[in-house]
């Protein structure tokens, strides 16, 4: 079924309609808005049309409200009001102020967190920012337990409330220090598995995942490390404890100076990481959607940037 053009209302035709309503009469309007009367008429004329309703009764009297006009003024009413606090919030970003907690997984940390906050203190110098570095499980509840006001974890979310923007995707790969000997490429699992494999935390996606394709491979009882320190995890790859599943983006300094080295695997590949900023929904949501969206933008202009090795969780 073809559905009818959707009428275009200006909001100028809007606005006349308001003052013709509040001041009695398109002379009063006329010269409140700066204009003459027939332009007044002629912008009644066409807001009716778009309506398709009639606002006003017309006589010698003057004009009157009709009835649909009178329900339609507090709407009239309130879309001028939006428009004014549009204006107000444009002309003033400092506008926002008071405190906003913000939970983050340790891969933003190491990425495009530090850009991201200089640009939320120039954009809005008034709000004070308070972050909570953890693991994506634990961000999760917190989030939804309202203990923090936004999320950058491994997402999106899809309990009912919840608002989720896809932030940046990093590749996972196979890693290794140059120390083992572990024969020629391309590397089959079962022979990777005689040693332990690193990865993230047991309660985290990657580490399921490469459990479950060591499993399929025939690895019956996988040793795997979950660690939710980044420098441990490193630090025991650096040593020679194991191989590891993680993400290269924080490995540009090791893997420069032959520290650490990338591992072809005769295996599926490995999912990206996945992330997204996530908040409730509510009254008071708005300045998390607010950094949600310029967090968006940094990590799109920030995204594969290198960090070091120095924190503490993944």
């Amino acid at each position: 079924m073809k559905r009818s053009p959707v009428p275009m209302i200006e909001l100028r035709g809007i606005e006349t309609f308001y003052w013709v309503a509040t001041l009695g009469g398109f002379r009063a309007a006329a010269e409140k808005l700066h204009t003459s009367q027939p332009a007044i008429s002629q912008r009644i004329a066409q807001l009716e049309d778009g309506l398709g309703v009639r606002l006003f009764d017309r006589d010698t009297r003057g004009v009157r409200l009709t009835a649909k006009g009178q329900a339609l003024l507090a709407h009239a009413e309130r879309m001028l009001e939006m428009r004014h606090d549009m204006l107000l919030v444009a002309r003033a970003q400092n506008a926002v102020s008071g405190r906003l907690c913000i939970g983050v997984a340790e891969t933003i940390v190491q990425t495009w967190l530090p850009a991201l906050l200089e640009r939320v203190h120039t954009t809005f110098p008034d709000l004070v920012l308070e972050i909570e570095v953890d693991t994506t499980p634990v961000l999760r509840a917190h989030l939804l337990a309202r203990q923090i006001d936004l999320a950058f974890l491994m997402g999106p979310l899809s309990e009912p409330d919840v608002e989720n923007l896809p932030l940046c995707r990093y590749p996972l790969a196979w890693v290794a220090s140059p120390q083992l000997d572990l024969g020629v490429e391309p590397l089959p699992l079962v022979k990777l598995a005689k040693l332990p494999v690193i990865t993230y935390p047991s309660s985290s996606k990657p580490y399921q995942i490469v459990r479950e394709m060591l499993m399929r491979a025939g690895v019956r009882a996988p040793r795997m490390y979950g660690s939710a320190s980044l420098a441990m995890a490193v630090r025991m790859v650096r040593d020679g404890i194991g191989t590891s599943v993680i993400a290269p983006v924080f490995l540009g300094k090791e893997l420069a100076e032959g520290r650490l080295r990338l591992l072809e695997v005769a295996a599926e590949p490995l999912p990206d990481l996945a992330f997204t900023a996530t908040w409730l929904r509510g009254t008071d949501s708005h300045v998390a959607a607010a950094i949600a969206r310029l967090a968006v933008q940094v990590a799109a202009s920030e995204e594969g940037g290198e960090g070091g090795t120095d924190r503490f969780y993944l």
